[in-house]
């Protein structure tokens, strides 16, 4: 864990839990695309630039979950640089409270308040500022959350960030969290067709044809709709429908399951909803779902 790979001429990867990636601006300067989840990842990857005398010229966020933006605290501090974001996502490294403010609902319980859900505060730049790196290129990757992105660098290689995840990945936990389904897919099906000389996802080998997991990818977001689908068979609530995703694919409950696989489903509610697959109505002060 956490050693570096070369993809391209100027691009490498440190391989973490989420892989975080570097781009060679030139023999010394070099940006990172993310940063890890937490300080001890932000020490591990400052040693590794300090071991090949690279100077840390910025952090480039793909979007602000925990596990991506988590060591640019420690960075940022230790070296000066700028961490830079966009959209929503620039809101969320700023004010990191507000993803696990998201994923509950309301204000988080201590249960919710840690490293993997809530990282330190950052001092953002935004993307448009002339200090960006503009020879490499901002890709739309939206679905998994608000305004994720990806980015292309000058030698062609594309970091994916959490757009697709392994099959290895899929088979353990089953229901990947997506904010947005409808642009979720679109993405998916915007990727299988893209074109380079690598890609990089944070959550699956590198490689030089994604094509085949992204048809994994987006089949199992129709596995899961599926799924929800019959379990709404007949007027269920949300809790129970959560319970029997809980049950049917052997998975466990916490709090941080609970939040991350339950604003998932919300999310597959909404979406089948606004497509005319489920009805939701109100009965005895409780909602109920109905596949229609």
């Amino acid at each position: 864990m956490y050693e570096l790979n070369q993809v391209g001429e100027k691009s490498y990867y440190i391989n973490s839990p989420a892989k975080i990636g570097i781009y060679l601006a030139d023999d010394k300067n070099v940006y990172l695309i993310d940063s890890g989840n937490d300080k001890d990842a932000g020490k591990k990857v400052y040693k590794i630039l300090d071991e090949k005398g690279w100077s840390l010229s910025g952090i480039l966020n793909t979007h602000s979950n925990a596990d991506h933006i988590g060591g640019n605290q420690f960075l940022q501090q230790k070296t000066g640089c700028r961490v830079f974001s966009g959209g929503m996502e620039r809101a969320f490294t700023e004010y990191p409270v507000l993803e696990p403010s998201f994923l509950y609902g309301g204000y988080p319980c201590k249960d919710l308040r840690h490293k993997f859900l809530l990282a330190k505060p950052s001092v953002v730049t935004d993307f448009s500022d002339e200090s960006f790196p503009k020879e490499m290129k901002i890709i739309p990757l939206k679905g998994h959350f608000f305004d994720m992105v990806g980015f292309r660098t000058p030698d062609d290689t594309v970091f994916l960030a959490d757009c697709l995840s392994s099959r290895e990945t899929l088979d353990k936990y089953q229901i990947g969290f997506i904010y947005d389904v409808e642009e979720y897919l679109k993405t998916l099906e915007m990727v299988k067709v893209m074109k380079a000389k690598m890609f990089v996802p944070a959550h699956a080998p590198a490689a030089d044809d994604i094509a085949g997991l992204a048809d994994i990818n987006i089949a199992k977001v129709y596995e899961i709709a599926d799924k929800i689908l019959s379990i709404c068979s007949s007027s269920v609530c949300f809790e129970n429908i959560l319970q029997r995703l809980f049950t049917d694919f052997d998975l466990t409950m916490n709090f941080e399951q609970y939040v991350l696989v339950g604003s998932t489903v919300r999310s597959y509610l909404s979406w089948m909803k606004d497509n005319g697959k489920l009805s939701a109505v109100f009965e005895n002060n409780m909602l109920l779902w109905k596949r229609i």
